[in-house]
């Protein structure tokens, strides 16, 4: 019997985790979708101010009621702290729902600032759920652009938008406890692109194919795989003659706009280009790419694409 789906989705305040959460659940027909928010109202009914003065304050000004803020070096330190003391406790609360939906067999996902990777323990629900984390990013510009958009449609976010910098605080604090902790750090670019990224870390398949191409050829491999079928490139093995194992390189890229950075930086930066160029030079520009997809058809699709422009090695084993 496969176990049922316990997927995290968290972000500082104004990522939009909110919004890529839904089309998630949509995508995937999973019912029970539920905001950390909502679970933090049912923990304030039961946990009066008096006795936790951070929970009854929002994540980003919860560092306000701290006590010894003299102790802390940095005024990031302190929202960070005061984001800590707030979330910790609502996961209780979190892991229960979880708990509950396990029990009951059902899927869930749960979606909310409070879900810190290294706080929430994952662990001890793999056993019963297929479990997945993520962590949604921005860049400084579009994360200001959308507190602006919601306080003119919706007349809300104003108070988030006064707490931009805690809020940006709170954004840098979970994106660096995900990279400590291995849950997945997924851009919002747009939310097609990540749900689709999304989508292919929960339900997608992977294979390793060798690749034959140029560092000027890079970009059309990239623009295949990543922009045109949405998958995403793991891993790189250089076969390189003389090594008796081969040069294996972690890449995890999934972003088309840190991608297309990386490829407009092989041509402004001659000694970045150079060491690449001396890498493809020794494996006689092929490599094994560990590539996934949202399903095996669209694998197949990226393969075709790739095989109808050469760049598939024709000594690769792939049926």
């Amino acid at each position: 019997m496969n176990k049922p789906y316990v997927i995290l989705v968290g972000s500082a305040s104004g990522i939009g985790k909110s919004t890529v959460a839904a089309e998630l659940a949509k995508k995937l027909g999973i019912k029970h979708l539920i905001e950390t928010d909502f679970i933090r109202e049912v923990v304030r009914g039961v946990i009066g101010s008096e006795y936790a003065p951070a929970l009854h304050k929002s994540s980003f000004n919860a560092y306000k009621t701290l006590r010894n803020q003299k102790k802390f070096d940095d005024k990031e330190e302190l929202i960070n702290a005061g984001f800590v003391e707030h979330s910790s406790f609502v996961i209780p609360a979190i892991e229960k729902v979880i708990c509950r939906a396990i029990a009951d067999y059902d899927d869930v996902i749960i979606e909310g600032v409070h879900l810190i990777p290294g706080l929430i323990n994952t662990e001890k629900f793999k056993k019963f759920a297929s479990i997945f984390f993520f962590i949604l990013s921005s860049d400084k510009e579009n994360h200001k652009e959308r507190f602006v958009k919601r306080a003119m449609q919706i007349h809300r976010g104003g108070k988030q938008l006064e707490y931009f910098n805690e809020n940006r605080t709170i954004h840098n604090f979970l994106i660096r406890r995900a990279n400590e902790n291995g849950v997945k750090v997924v851009e919002t670019e747009t939310i097609k692109g990540t749900v689709q990224n999304m989508i292919t870390s929960i339900t997608g398949v992977c294979d390793t194919i060798l690749l034959k191409n140029t560092v000027d050829e890079l970009a059309d491999v990239v623009d295949i795989i990543i922009n045109k079928h949405g998958g995403t490139i793991e891993d790189v093995t250089y076969l390189v003659s003389g090594f008796k194992e081969p040069l294996k390189r972690k890449v995890n890229a999934s972003s088309p706009k840190k991608t297309e950075k990386f490829i407009e930086s092989l041509q402004k930066k001659p000694n970045v280009r150079k060491d690449f160029e001396h890498l493809y030079n020794l494996s006689k520009n092929v490599r094994g790419n560990k590539i996934c997809a949202s399903s095996s058809e669209v694998l197949d699709e990226i393969i075709k694409d790739l095989d109808e422009k050469g760049f598939v090695y024709k000594n690769n084993n792939h049926s």
